[in-house]
């Protein structure tokens, strides 16, 4: 019985491709056509997505931004201090019982939602 090669069979057609050319010396030379290539294809998206993220984050921190000393003490000066015993008698004073539901009112053309 003969014995088979292990090479396979490419026809006159197929020889000058540049497919089975690049799969013949890929397999010779598997970093050099693969490795080399995708690496470079990483590291060089790194070195291009690095500026397009820095704009993201000095958006980012222009929107949100450390307040400054004198700010910080004029945020609570606008409202009135609350004092929970003050809120419960003010409360307890309204008369609960004695009130009446009133309709709000409404944009013109919006339904009313009485049928």
């Amino acid at each position: 019985m003969g014995v088979f090669q292990n090479r396979k069979f490419v026809g006159k057609a197929d020889a000058n491709r540049f497919g089975v050319r690049y799969r013949a010396l890929m397999a010779k030379h598997p970093f050099l056509l693969f490795g080399l290539p995708f690496m470079t294809v990483i590291i060089g998206g790194s070195f291009v997505l690095t500026p397009a993220t820095a704009i993201r984050y000095e958006r980012h921190d222009r929107k949100v931004r450390q307040m400054t000393r004198e700010e910080e003490l004029g945020v609570g000066r606008s409202g009135r201090k609350v004092d929970i015993r003050e809120e419960y008698y003010r409360l307890a004073a309204k008369d609960l019982d004695n009130w009446e539901q009133k309709r709000v009112k409404r944009l013109p053309g919006e339904s009313d939602g009485v049928l």
